[in-house]
């Protein structure tokens, strides 16, 4: 038996069940038994399991992924945001508290910038390229930096109640929160976004057999045109998945390596 995860999109309760549904139609499609799991703990101890059979991954840790510490998952597929013109993309949106007086990023230099996770794509390397040239000229970008928040939740919270000025969300995530918590999305305005980087993928473990692989693989292709996927998909904002691999999440090492040599290793 593999588990399948969607927490990383799971914003709240219809879209966590509208993935579940999505899933669960994926393993009845690939004859590939698997079991939705809640994950409450670190993403990266998830991703580290070797019975992962269709789980979302972040494309930097997938793109730096030590082989040292075990295989690393396999892609398998990507969502296709209807916001991103049905392209395997996003971004990361600079979200401020809707009545804040910022208008440019400019002006959040010697502010409180939030963020997830260093090993975010969104939530930190994607601001850290951002603010790279601002710090080079001025030291530093930040009075202080907000975190680890861990997710998006936790910035949007921060933002909000004042802990912070500014935060990164991946650009998908702040679509189902506009959908679905419009209320809460209100208290938020997007300073700014960040260039598209390649959407984060659902992968598998690497032990999953090649034809289970595949047969997973063409179950999320098959979804978009699947008459009992239509309610879930529409929740969700997505027309679909487009194949996924290894090759395309390669970008985010190298443009995270700029940022290394360039003198800007963490947000500051």
């Amino acid at each position: 038996m593999l588990v399948a995860n969607a927490r990383m999109y799971s914003v709240e309760p219809a879209t966590a069940e509208a993935w579940r549904v999505v899933l669960t139609w994926v393993a009845d499609r690939a004859a590939v038994p698997m079991e939705i799991i809640d994950h409450s703990g670190p993403l990266d101890a998830l991703w580290r399991r070797d019975d992962l059979g269709c789980t979302f991954m972040c494309g930097y840790p997938l793109a730096t992924w030590d082989e040292a510490q075990g295989a690393r998952p396999v892609p398998l597929a990507a969502p296709l945001p209807r916001s991103s013109d049905a392209q395997p993309r996003y971004r990361t949106c600079i979200v401020v508290e809707a009545r804040s007086p910022f208008g440019t990023l400019d002006e959040l230099q010697g502010r409180r910038f939030a963020y997830t996770t260093p090993h975010s794509q969104s939530g930190y390397q994607a601001p850290r390229r951002l603010f790279a040239g601002r710090a080079m000229r001025e030291g530093r970008c930040f009075e202080r930096v907000v975190g680890p928040l861990v997710t998006p939740r936790r910035v949007v919270d921060a933002v909000l109640a004042g802990d912070a000025d500014a935060g990164p969300l991946d650009s998908y995530w702040l679509d189902l929160l506009s959908r679905h918590e419009p209320a809460t999305a209100r208290g938020l305005r997007v300073l700014a976004t960040t260039p598209w980087t390649p959407m984060p993928p659902l992968v598998c473990s690497a032990s999953v057999a090649p034809l289970a692989r595949e047969r997973i693989v063409r179950a999320l292709l098959d979804a978009a045109s699947a008459s009992g996927l239509v309610e879930a998909l529409d929740v969700l904002a997505l027309d679909g998945f487009a194949r996924a691999d290894a090759d395309t999440y390669a970008v985010l090492a190298a443009e995270a390596s700029r940022v290394d040599a360039l003198g800007y290793p963490n947000l500051q």
